[in-house]
């Protein structure tokens, strides 16, 4: 719910459990006055006290008082160059030279409902989910406006942030840096929590206090990274999984990102989010507009579960956009780990149909089907079917998967290309790459200019012709290298800045152009694994592949952080073979199907080297997943132990919405002689209501299940596993 008072200028957003709100003051600066808990029908612009404070100049307006200083007050968009000496949240380089941004208040426009920025990923609703705010702030010197858009989803917490720059000058304006969102607190006693790691470790979140000076995180390698992901969190000391106030901040978007906290002088701090500024200049002619990408913030009075719960609701239901909404996805097998790039057809329809015997309903061909691809350094770039592996083409080959009652899947990478392949001989001039240089590989490949209208519908008409050729239903969309020699041959010198966006967009553009042509298919994003687990992909492509790390203990990890912001439903995870690819592990296959379970569930291993008691099991496993899936993808998300602190065992849980129905998993750790024994304490569950289990038979209340525990068995073993299936009896 949107609150206007147009006499005092004040805008309150609030949601069911928070509330937002914002003033311009008597210089028409636009203060932010409060985030937090709700608050009804007050003006809390009175937190805010100003003083004489030495070396914080004062703006014009003030005259000669010395008790107002924009670099003590705290803004809803932060300026630069004209008295602020903070994180600013955009950057303007002006025709004389200067680098100045000095917003005020100009308007407002409310509307019902919620769309998405133009050309970028956003949540969306209709009139009855959600209302827009639209707040104008104009810089008359340089005549640039600038549009700060709140979308706000009440029943979720919800409210996102996006800003749309325009040059209304009759010379030409370039943007140095464009913040999605500033967040302003009159404290700094807070920690802020980040989630870091690389390829195959993905996500893992480190938690420290704001200290003076900034903090940031971020991406330069064109992609949001293995290594730093465009979600962060800031919350008070005390804050834990139940408690607390905690704020969550995540982009929807797939490139460079930037996210930074500062403490400042006076002990207040700020957060500013969006583009990261290196490499990033957009030139804005006279009418010229640029749009940031989306944010999206949460509240949280009460701990970090309640807040991932409200983001999980938020992007299952307005963000994401699902072939499969309100249906169970097929449960896959892909044929990576059992072939690599030595398979025939033949080979692929054994494999098939050892999963179809198992109850498996999705077969993905991965890599090595097209061109000369019999190695990773040849083929990228020319996605026609080989004949020699495929005879007939996918039009022999998907039919006689589909005859075993399976649907077909197919693995490309459209953004790369080998030097040994029909179309970089073609078009060398069609890669990043920057004159007079040698171009830098990645993984034996280079990155096509996908900042270029050309590059991408020559791609796009290689894959219609794939994907029209067959009944095709899914599509697995790879990235494996990062960004350099950062150029294009299609921009002048001066618009060079502009490329890393452009090529994000010139990817958003060609899954847009999927989305619209192939609405059936379900696309799983994946670069190097979670290279690209971001917000703005998952717009595009519902599901991405959690990490290329197939472990089921490196995967509790894993999978565990991206639960902070990310629904389970969006993380593909798949059972492999043991010893693990990665790390020679071995665990039980138990133990890798419950940690499968908890995500986008399927299988990436030779089936048919399984023996009898192992297809029993994954008969077993599948026949459980797809009990329970609804109740796994769509239920209420839990944390119930950390892998990070807790070496003796991981579990977490997920309630139905009536909370009549759970089911908990737990895997253990390495085992020791004698040891103690455990209850685990539920949560989510009705405390009035009778449960019974599926392990013991037994029943309990919710409330001693939660307040008390359940008490776990005694397992001789390492890394052993198993779920309790609760449900609420009459």
């Amino acid at each position: 719910m949107i609150v206007l008072d147009r006499e005092h200028k004040i805008f309150t957003l609030h949601t069911q459990n928070t509330t937002y709100q914002m003033k311009a003051d008597q210089y028409n600066v636009l203060l932010h006055t409060y985030y937090g808990s709700r608050i009804d029908h007050f003006d809390l612009s009175g937190l805010i006290q100003c003083g004489n404070r030495s070396f914080s100049p004062n703006p014009n307006e003030a005259g000669r008082s010395r008790d107002y200083s924009l670099d003590v007050m705290p803004q809803e968009y932060s300026t630069c160059g004209v008295g602020d000496f903070r994180l600013p949240s955009i950057e303007l380089e002006l025709p004389g030279g200067s680098h100045t941004a000095d917003l005020r208040y100009a308007g407002f426009h409310l509307e019902k409902g919620k769309t998405t920025p133009e050309g970028l990923p956003g949540f969306h609703g209709g009139e009855d989910e959600a209302e827009t705010l639209v707040i104008f702030l104009k810089d008359s010197a340089a005549q640039v406006t600038v549009e700060l858009y709140y979308g706000v989803f009440e029943s979720f917490d919800l409210i996102t942030r996006a800003v749309r720059v325009v040059n209304h000058g009759a010379e030409t304006v370039r943007l140095c840096r464009c913040a999605s969102l500033c967040l302003d607190f009159l404290q700094s006693d807070l920690d802020m929590i980040t989630f870091n790691g690389h390829h195959l470790t993905e996500r893992c979140p480190d938690r420290g206090s704001l200290r003076p000076g900034i903090q940031s995180v971020g991406s330069v390698r064109g992609i949001s990274s293995h290594q730093h992901n465009p979600f962060v969190m800031l919350c008070g000391r005390d804050a834990d999984e139940d408690t607390g106030i905690c704020y969550g901040a995540m982009l929807l978007y797939s490139g460079n990102f930037e996210a930074a906290a500062e403490c400042s002088q006076y002990e207040n701090s700020r957060l500013v989010m969006g583009i990261h500024p290196y490499h990033f200049c957009w030139t804005l002619e006279p009418g010229g507009t640029f749009t940031a990408p989306e944010a999206a913030l949460v509240c949280s009075p009460n701990g970090f579960g309640e807040m991932s719960r409200q983001y999980h609701r938020a992007i299952r239901k307005h963000l994401l956009r699902d072939p499969y909404s309100g249906r169970r996805k097929p449960i896959l097998v892909n044929n990576w780990e059992a072939t690599y790039f030595d398979f025939t057809a033949d080979r692929l329809v054994e494999i098939a149909r050892e999963a179809a015997a198992l109850g498996i309903e999705l077969f993905v061909m991965d890599d090595g089907w097209f061109g000369s691809r019999n190695d990773d350094n040849r083929g990228l770039g020319d996605w026609q079917v080989n004949l020699e592996k495929l005879p007939g083409g996918l039009e022999a080959l998907v039919p006689r998967i589909q005859e075993l009652g399976m649907k077909f899947g197919i693995w490309m990478e459209p953004e790369m290309v080998n030097e040994d392949s029909s179309l970089y001989r073609a078009h060398p001039d069609w890669v990043l790459h920057v004159p007079g240089r040698s171009p830098s590989r990645g993984r034996g490949q280079l990155v096509l200019d996908f900042s270029r209208r050309d590059v991408r519908d020559s791609i796009y008409d290689q894959m219609k012709k794939i994907l029209s050729s067959a009944d095709i239903s899914y599509l697995k969309w790879d990235m494996n290298r990062s960004l350099t020699d950062v150029w294009s041959a299609s921009l002048p010198a001066h618009r060079q800045g502009e490329v890393f966006h452009r090529y994000v967009l010139g990817v958003y553009d060609l899954l847009e152009r999927l989305h619209r042509d192939y609405p059936h298919i379900l696309i799983e994003g994946c670069c190097g694994g979670g290279g690209r687990f971001d917000g703005g992909m998952l717009y595009y492509t519902p599901q991405i592949w959690c990490s290329d790390d197939t472990d089921a203990i490196d995967r509790l990890r894993i999978q565990y952080g991206t639960s902070f912001c990310y629904p389970v439903c969006t993380m593909g995870a798949h059972v492999s073979a043991v010893p693990n690819e990665q790390n020679g592990r071995i665990t039980p296959l138990e133990t890798r199907g419950i940690t499968a379970m908890s995500g986008a569930f399927g299988y990436e291993m030779d089936l048919g080297k399984c023996t009898a008691e192992e297809k029993r099991k994954i008969r077993c496993q599948v026949e459980r997943y797809k009990a329970y899936s609804d109740l796994i993808h769509n239920g209420d998300y839990y944390r119930l132990s950390s892998p990070f602190s807790d070496s003796t065992y991981t579990a977490w849980e997920q309630v139905s919405p009536d909370r009549r129905q759970a089911l908990v998993s737990v895997v253990q750790g390495c085992t020791n002689a004698a040891p103690p024994f455990y209850t685990l304490r539920l949560k989510g569950l009705n405390p009035a209501f009778q449960y019974q289990t599926d392990l013991d038979d037994a029943l309990y209340s919710g409330a001693s299940l939660m307040n008390a525990g359940y008490p776990l068995p005694q397992m001789q073993g390492d890394y052993l596993a198993f779920q309790i299936f609760l449900k609420a009896v009459e």
